[in-house]
C-alpha cells in the first residue's frame, strides 16, 4: 500500500519542477511554447482575416481568457491537481491489486503500428469527449460550471480555454478509465492534445474556415458558433454542436445543427448579464449558489 502523503508531497514537487523546466527550456517537446506557438499563429490568422470584422482586435475578455488558458493547462495542475490526480491513480490502482489485478490495460496497443496507436486514443478520447460535453450541458450541477465557457460574448482563440477547472476534473475522471484500458502513453497524449489545441482554438476563433465535405468530420468555427448561441433553437432546449475537435458524432447522432451563417448571433444564455465578470469570481460561482441552495 503506498504512502499517499509522500505520492501527494513528491508529484507536487516532480510537477512544479517539470514546469519550471518546460518555462526556462524550450526543446521540441515542450508543451508550454508550443500552446504560445499555437496561440500567436491562429491570432495572427484571425487579425489577418477576421470573419467578423467589426469585432476588436483585442476582444471583450481577451486577457481573462488568455489567463484562463494558462491556469487551465499549467498552473492549476501546479495548485495540487497534478499531485491530487495522482493519488487518486494510486489508490485505484491500490484497490485493483488487492483483489488481483495488476493492470488495468485490455488491449496492447504499444504494438500496434504507431498511426494506427494514436488514431484509436484521438478516436476514443474524442468521443468520450463528446459525450462529457453533452453531460456538462444536460445535468444541472455541471452546466452552472461549464456556464463559465458560455459567458463568451465576443468569441476568439483563447475562448476555447475559457473553462472553469471542474470542467478538467470531470473530463479527466471521465476519460481516464476508458484510456487506461487501452493502455496509451504519454508520448501519444502529447501529439494528441497538440491537435486538438489547434483545432479547438480554430473553432473558436474569428475566422471562416471553410472545409468542404470534411465539415462532416472535423469541428470549424461556423458550426461552433451555433453551440454558444443565446437564444437556442425549438427543441434543443440543452444546445447542440457538441463535438470538441470531430464533428461527425453530432452528425451521427443527430446533435448536429447550423440554421444559418452565425457571424453576428447573440452569444451567451440568458441571465448572462448577472454572471460573475472576474476568474476569481467565476471560479467561486458554482459553489457559492450550492451553499446557498443547501442552506435555503
Amino acid at each position: 500500500m503506498a504512502d499517499y502523503s509522500s505520492v501527494f508531497a513528491d508529484t507536487f514537487a516532480g510537477y512544479a519542477s517539470y514546469l519550471w523546466h518546460e518555462v526556462s527550456t524550450p526543446h521540441w517537446g515542450n508543451y508550454f511554447y508550443w500552446l504560445i506557438g499555437i496561440s500567436s499563429l491562429v491570432y495572427a490568422l484571425e487579425l489577418l482575416a477576421p470573419w467578423r470584422v467589426d469585432q476588436p482586435r483585442i476582444r471583450k475578455d481577451f486577457w481573462l481568457d488568455g489567463f484562463y488558458m494558462f491556469f487551465n493547462y499549467f498552473g492549476f495542475s501546479l495548485i495540487g491537481y497534478a499531485a491530487a490526480s495522482q493519488v487518486v491513480v494510486v489508490a485505484l490502482h491500490d484497490l485493483l491489486a488487492s483483489v488481483g489485478i495488476e493492470n488495468l490495460a485490455v488491449a496492447e496497443v504499444s504494438s500496434w503500428p504507431m498511426w494506427l496507436h494514436v488514431g484509436v486514443l484521438f478516436v476514443v478520447r474524442d468521443f468520450v469527449h463528446w459525450n462529457v460535453h453533452r453531460l456538462l450541458h444536460r445535468v444541472p450541477v455541471l452546466w452552472e460550471f461549464h456556464k463559465v465557457h458560455h459567458s463568451v460574448e465576443q468569441m476568439g482563440f483563447a475562448a476555447h480555454l475559457r473553462f472553469h477547472w471542474m470542467e478538467t476534473v470531470t473530463y479527466n475522471a471521465l476519460t481516464y478509465l476508458p484510456l487506461a484500458l487501452l493502455g496509451f502513453g504519454l508520448v501519444e497524449f502529447f501529439w494528441v492534445n497538440l491537435f486538438t489545441t489547434l483545432i479547438g482554438h480554430l473553432n473558436h476563433a474569428n475566422l471562416v474556415l471553410p472545409l468542404g465535405p470534411l465539415r462532416y468530420v472535423l469541428n470549424n468555427p461556423q458550426m461552433h458558433i451555433w453551440h454558444h448561441v443565446w437564444d437556442l433553437p425549438e427543441g434543443r432546449r440543452y444546445g447542440m454542436n457538441y463535438g470538441v475537435t470531430l464533428s461527425c458524432w453530432d452528425y451521427l447522432f443527430g446533435t448536429a445543427c447550423i440554421p444559418g451563417d452565425g457571424r453576428d448571433i447573440r452569444l451567451g444564455f440568458p441571465q448572462l448579464q448577472h454572471f460573475p465578470k472576474t476568474f476569481m469570481r467565476q471560479t467561486l460561482h458554482d459553489f457559492v449558489g450550492q451553499a446557498r441552495r443547501g442552506a435555503s
